[in-house]
């Protein structure tokens, strides 16, 4: 028996109903294998914000980084779109993955044979099926480069500086490479090459790593061809590494072609075990409280914290099939449920019927 004590940010909108099911479905887990999980809640995004005036409160920094992990939600709304910039409810992202050291985020996006009829691809491209893996780094680059306002050649302009070390090169590129050794050995590096000195300086060290694994396939890909081979061709692509701005673009493109992007989840992870799991969607208020969202990014979210952080792989696997198995017999939430003429089931029917499979 293993006891994980887990913070839980469930955030705004639809995240603490999609993180309610998710909590249900690893309480089961824990029964069925004989684990405990610990369940510690905190404030983050706009919820915060209301009820502590700032979107990350110090209290739920000291609890995430006491905790062998973090899931979240999603946070943010147009209810605080009119905060002051460093107020806004995504700050809190950023001061969670820079707090904890997260500079990795493993976005996978695969398309479940079931689901097929809901890409937007051409039947023909589909068919081929494809399961991949965006390497992004997190914490460097333009997001976090020095920025602001001058007087410029055609008058008032705004600039944001794009910078990246050998160090935080390295240690996204050995992940790419230690994931895709974990796969089909197959890593393409998207850059910039032609263009950024940034680009230049990370083809340069992909390359001189790529010596290290020999086993391990790599190529280079412009990061506009990068986009148009996502929905040409997405089979061809195994792991994906990129830069932060790059790999906020094209996962985002890849979450769209597996058909809905209420099925995608994600990992931020650094050097230790403890890794933040989250949804890739955001906190879709409209349909908050209306029973329409959809748990399962959530639920394959938790699934990931249990293979990367409590190397629980069995464990893992279990949702995964389950999820796989409920999409098979047919049940849909409103976000997929397409022309298959299904009922769409709520939040909680979807997790029920998840946790029947467990």
């Amino acid at each position: 028996m293993a006891k994980f004590n887990i913070a839980v940010v469930k955030g705004d909108g639809i995240g603490p109903e999609i993180v309610s099911g998710a909590m249900e479905v690893l309480e089961v887990i824990g029964k069925k294998y004989g684990h405990t999980f610990n369940f510690t809640e905190y404030l983050a995004g706009g919820c915060a914000i209301d009820a502590f005036g700032v979107p990350l409160p110090e209290e739920t920094v000291a609890g995430c980084k006491a905790a062998d992990s973090v899931l979240l939600g999603a946070v943010g709304g147009p209810k605080w779109d009119e905060v002051p910039n460093h107020l806004r409810p995504e700050k809190a992202l950023l001061g969670l993955r820079a707090a904890l050291g997260l500079y990795t985020n493993l976005r996978p996006a695969k398309i479940y044979p079931a689901l097929m009829e809901a890409c937007t691809l051409r039947p023909d491209i589909v068919a081929k099926g494809f399961d991949l893996v965006i390497v992004r780094e997190l914490t460097g680059g333009i997001y976090f480069g020095e920025r602001g306002r001058r007087d410029g050649k055609y008058g008032p302009e705004a600039y944001d500086t794009e910078a990246y070390s050998v160090m935080e090169i390295e240690r996204i590129a050995r992940t790419a490479f230690e994931t895709a050794r974990k796969r089909r050995c197959n890593l393409v590096s998207v850059d910039k090459a032609n263009v950024l000195e940034t680009s230049r300086l990370w083809r340069e060290i992909v390359h001189k790593m790529a010596e290290e694994y020999p086993d391990v396939e790599v190529s280079d890909m412009y990061v506009d061809n990068a986009a148009m081979q996502l929905v040409r061709e997405p089979s061809r692509f195994d792991v994906v590494l990129t830069s932060n701005m790059f790999g906020d673009i094209l996962s985002d493109e890849a979450s769209q072609i597996t058909g809905s992007i209420g099925l995608l989840p994600s990992a931020s992870l650094g050097e230790g075990k403890c890794g933040m799991y989250e949804p890739i969607h955001g906190s879709a208020p409209d349909i908050a409280g209306t029973g329409k969202a959809n748990p399962m990014a959530t639920i394959l979210s938790a699934a990931m914290m249990l293979r990367y952080s409590f190397d629980l792989a069995e464990e893992a696997d279990c949702i995964e099939n389950a999820v796989n198995q409920v999409l098979e017999e047919g049940f849909r939430t409103a976000d997929i449920v397409g022309n298959s003429g299904a009922v769409p089931l709520s939040c909680t029917e979807m997790t029920a019927k998840i946790i029947e499979r467990l």
